[in-house]
């Protein structure tokens, strides 16, 4: 028989919440485990393997179904590392667009924060009328 453990020793071993295993089982990112009589989850050694490498995707910012996508394409005997290739250069532009993103909301910050001295009344607060602005151009016709 082959070897298994169960949902808390899978949970301890891979140190992934035992809610956050269910939670992949119901995305179809782990397989349906096999149950006891007394209806206990049973999972084979190596969804240990599988939690490891969606952990390690999630922390290179691939989502869920990104992670699922490529789980795919390991499985798929069609599949080339040319089809892998093309996900992590699609992930990798979706970071710099991030990047880029976040420089503008920094940059933006850093000029609200440089406008406003820090004393007096929030009434008198350079960020929040900013804030508050209206910055609309209008309805042009």
């Amino acid at each position: 028989m082959q070897q298994t453990l169960t949902i808390g020793k899978l949970a301890k071993k891979t140190n992934v919440s035992i809610d956050s295993i269910r939670f992949y089982e119901r995305r179809g990112l782990l397989a349906e485990p096999m149950r006891t009589e007394a209806n206990y989850r049973c999972y084979p050694l190596d969804t240990a393997a599988r939690l490891r490498f969606i952990k390690k995707a999630q922390k290179l910012g691939f989502s869920l179904d990104e992670i699922k996508g490529l789980m795919d394409l390991q499985h798929d005997p069609d599949a080339t590392k040319a089809d892998v290739k093309a996900q992590t250069k699609e992930k990798i532009k979706d970071i710099l667009e991030k990047i880029q993103d976040l420089t503008r909301m920094l940059a933006a910050l850093e000029k609200l924060d440089a406008s406003c001295d820090g004393h007096g009344p929030t009434a008198e607060c350079p960020i929040l009328e900013a804030l508050a602005a209206d910055d609309s151009q209008g309805c042009h016709h």
